[in-house]
Order: structure tokens, then C-alpha cells, then sequence
């Protein structure tokens, strides 16, 4: 009696073992990543000094593939290491959980920031992001530059997301279009924390050390990231370490072209994919008195659906307690979570 019951510990024992082992062994396997340069250009036409650039991208592919590509840019400031921050646990990482929810990501550096090419700064405009964008997105779908995909998500954050809604306006390639830390209200009481941040990168110590920039290239002041992007968040020395260690450019142009197309000019109701806006509930760039409602989904829905056509079927989504860099939070899977779920409905793998 005493052996079978040995052997029937031994069994369950041995079945919780499994249990746990097995969920480990399926988010061991990870997504083979390669850094691609994809030939890019500003303008299409044929202007000196505006062809010919680089936009680097790291591209991510799930175990088995997928025909659905999501194209991450990030904001001002920031390089593709804003979708997956190195030295901080994976649920800050959105490419990651986009590619455990079987999607693969492209992760791209604005032309100007991180392994781009770094052209005179007022060449760049969010217009001419944008046309850099649609370059890559063409060379993936046929793929020139590795595999090709069928559906194209093209997801921005900040500034990045204004190059998203100019591109998906413009050229109408995508197949869906994910909005994070952008409305069509700037919060004039609080953004000034953010603005007042930004400085010439050449007397950056650290940007400062990047070859071939000019006056016009900015970058945020030592010790800022917090104050510029986080606040009122939670305060977590490792996040805002990693942040400020990772920071990057951001050309003037770009915000110029970015609140004009972007804010003044209802420039996304030409956008006829499906939207999905996200932001974080204390955002204090584009939410507040005056602002947009960043307090739910549904106020946010509110607010923006104005800007979106019918076909665009919006949907909102926002990040509860946190600020701008939303993909920072604590919560962060609650947004990852958000956009699988909305691509799984609206898109498809």
C-alpha cells in the first residue's frame, strides 16, 4: 500500500513538474531577429540630398512565420530599442509579446536617430518620415530585403505615430494602423515640461559624439527623461536609467510638420484601415484640461473619433496611472494585450 502510494505521489509529482515545464519551454523559443538596412528615400523625386538615405530595422520573425508585419517607429527622442528596452524585464517589451502572439515586427530607426542615415536635419519633416516609411513597407511586402508579407500593421509612437497617420493617409498601403501617445489635442497647461527638455544635441555629451550632426538635431537634457516622458508614472530608477541611456534624436522639422498635418489639419480621416488608439491615462502631452479625455477608453473614443473616418473603425485604448512612454509602464502588458487582441480581430495573422 505504501509503494503505490510512493508511486502515485511520484506521478502527480511529476505531472506538476510537466505542467510547469511546459509553458516554459513554448516562450523559450524565441523570434530569429536580423538587423536589415532598407534603402529609403525622402521625397520621390530626384532632389539632391534627399534620396538615397538608410533606415535601419531590426526584423523579427516567430517560430513557423507569419504573413503579417508589424513596422514599429518610434518618437522623437527614441530609437527602435523603444519596442524592446535592453536591461529591463521582458514585459516592457512590446516587440516580443507582439511576436509570442505569433506576429513578426520591424522595428525601425527613424531616418536621423539610432542606425539610420543621418542626412542635414532640415531635410527631415514627419512628411518625409513618412515617404521613408512607405519605402520600407513597399521593400517588405515584396521582399527585397527579406521575407515578403502579405498584411502590413504600421504601428507609431508619439511623433512616430504622426508619421504613421501621414503614411497610411497618404499612400493607404497598411492593412491597419496602431496610434500610441498622439491625439489631435495638445495639452498646452502641461506639455511644457516635455518641450522645455529638448536641447541641440551637438552639447549633448553623450549625442554629442555622433558624427555628421548639426545644429538642428535635438536631444533631451541630461537627467530630463523622467520629467519629459514617465511623469506623473511611478518612479523606477531602473526604468528611467535604461531610458535616458538609450536616448536619441529628433530633428526640429519634425515636430513642425508633425502638429500641422497631424493636429491642425484633420490629415487621418483620409486613413481608411482599421485604428486603434492607445495612450496613457496621465499622458501630459496630448491629455488634460483642455486636452483630449485620457480618463477611458471610451473618452478617448469620444474625443478622436471626429478625426477617423468610417472605415477606420476606431477603436481607443488607454494605459491606467501612467505617462507618455507608455511601453515603460508597469502595466505595459495591459497595452500589448490591447494590440494583439485588436490585430487578431481586425487584421489577422
Amino acid at each position: 500500500m505504501r509503494f503505490r502510494l510512493r508511486r502515485l505521489a511520484a506521478a502527480v509529482a511529476l505531472l506538476c513538474t510537466g505542467a510547469v515545464l511546459v509553458p516554459l519551454r513554448a516562450s523559450a523559443v524565441e523570434a530569429a531577429c536580423q538587423d536589415l538596412n532598407i534603402p529609403v528615400s525622402l521625397v520621390d523625386v530626384p532632389l539632391l540630398g534627399l534620396k538615397d538615405q538608410t533606415m535601419y530595422g531590426r526584423l523579427c520573425v516567430p517560430p513557423g512565420g507569419s504573413r503579417t508585419l508589424h513596422v514599429l517607429v518610434p518618437g522623437g527622442t527614441y530609437s527602435s530599442a523603444y519596442y524592446d528596452p535592453a536591461g529591463l524585464p521582458e514585459t516592457r517589451s512590446f516587440r516580443k509579446a507582439v511576436n509570442n502572439a505569433g506576429y513578426a515586427t520591424l522595428s525601425v530607426d527613424r531616418v536621423g536617430s539610432g542606425r539610420s542615415s543621418k542626412p542635414l536635419s532640415g531635410l527631415l519633416t514627419a512628411s518625409a518620415q513618412a515617404n521613408a516609411v512607405h519605402h520600407a513597407i513597399q521593400a517588405m511586402r515584396a521582399g527585397r530585403v527579406g521575407p515578403g508579407f502579405d498584411k502590413i500593421v504600421l504601428v507609431g509612437h508619439s511623433l512616430g505615430s504622426a508619421t504613421a497617420i501621414i503614411e497610411a493617409a497618404t499612400f493607404r498601403d497598411v492593412d491597419g494602423v496602431v496610434i500610441t501617445g498622439f491625439t489631435h489635442r495638445v495639452a498646452a497647461l502641461t506639455v511644457m515640461p516635455t518641450l522645455a527638455a529638448l536641447g541641440p544635441a551637438v552639447l549633448d555629451e553623450k549625442m554629442s559624439k555622433v558624427v555628421g550632426l548639426d545644429p538642428g538635431y535635438l536631444t533631451t537634457t541630461a537627467g530630463m527623461r523622467y520629467t519629459a516622458f514617465h511623469d506623473p508614472g511611478p518612479f523606477d530608477r531602473q526604468v528611467i536609467d535604461v531610458d535616458e541611456a538609450g536616448k536619441d534624436l529628433i530633428a526640429t522639422g519634425e515636430i513642425i510638420d508633425a502638429v500641422l498635418i497631424g493636429l491642425v489639419l484633420p490629415y487621418s480621416r483620409r486613413i481608411t484601415a482599421p485604428v486603434l488608439v492607445a495612450m496613457g491615462e496621465k499622458d501630459n502631452v496630448f491629455c488634460g484640461p483642455l486636452a483630449s479625455d485620457c480618463s477611458s477608453a471610451e473618452a478617448l473614443r469620444q474625443g478622436e473619433a471626429g478625426y477617423y473616418s468610417p472605415e477606420a473603425r476606431l477603436r481607443t485604448f488607454v494605459v491606467p496611472g501612467y505617462g507618455h512612454s507608455i511601453n515603460f509602464a508597469p502595466n505595459a502588458p495591459l497595452l500589448h494585450d490591447a494590440v494583439t487582441g485588436w490585430a487578431n480581430e481586425m487584421v489577422g495573422r
